[in-house]
């Protein structure tokens, strides 16, 4: 790869946080973590000293985007809630009511058509051999294409009714304060 190439490309997986700042850098490590870590490790990665690597948890923690454990050694982990909240909060800054309740109803239509094909109330509930061997249009790789879609269109139908929500109650507590 050319010089050029890099340069208009992504960073390289290993090492995609090395322009950043240390704080960024414990930020994107945070964000990888899939269970608590504790701050020698999150140091070790985000290549910063232990004791700076606290400092910048501590105040993670402060915020509501880690979780700190109590536990010898502390451990800290990523607070999927706070990234939740987050997205249902910028979903709501985002769009007008009227586009929120419009994605809900597009949402709620992909769902009620994967109910429809494939009979059943969830993804969870349909025997994904079972409907590929059934059918002669989807091969078992469509039907796990099409719960995975399904599941996603739960969840993303479960975040813009709640910024709908979040949208509609301020928009109704401005009109009576």
């Amino acid at each position: 790869m050319s010089e050029t190439d890099a340069a208009d490309g992504p960073p390289p997986f290993e090492d995609a946080f090395a322009s950043d700042d240390v704080e960024q850098r414990i930020y994107g490590t945070i964000l990888q973590t899939r269970k608590p870590t504790t701050a020698s490790t999150i140091a070790d990665i985000a290549d910063c000293d232990p004791k700076t690597a606290r400092k910048y948890l501590g105040w993670f923690d402060d915020l509501g985007i880690v979780t700190h454990h109590d536990s010898h050694p502390a451990t800290y982990e990523r607070n999927d809630a706070y990234f939740e909240w987050r997205r249902i909060n910028q979903l709501a800054a985002d769009h007008s009511v009227e586009e929120l309740q419009e994605r809900v109803r597009e949402l709620t239509t992909r769902i009620t058509e994967y109910k429809a094909t494939y009979d059943a109330a969830s993804p969870a509930a349909v025997d994904a051999v079972a409907a590929a061997e059934g059918s002669d249009e989807r091969t078992i790789d469509d039907v796990y294409s099409d719960l995975a879609d399904w599941a996603t269109a739960r969840e993303e139908r479960d975040r813009y009714e709640r910024a709908r929500q979040q949208r509609t109650g301020g928009e109704r507590e401005q009109a009576s304060g």
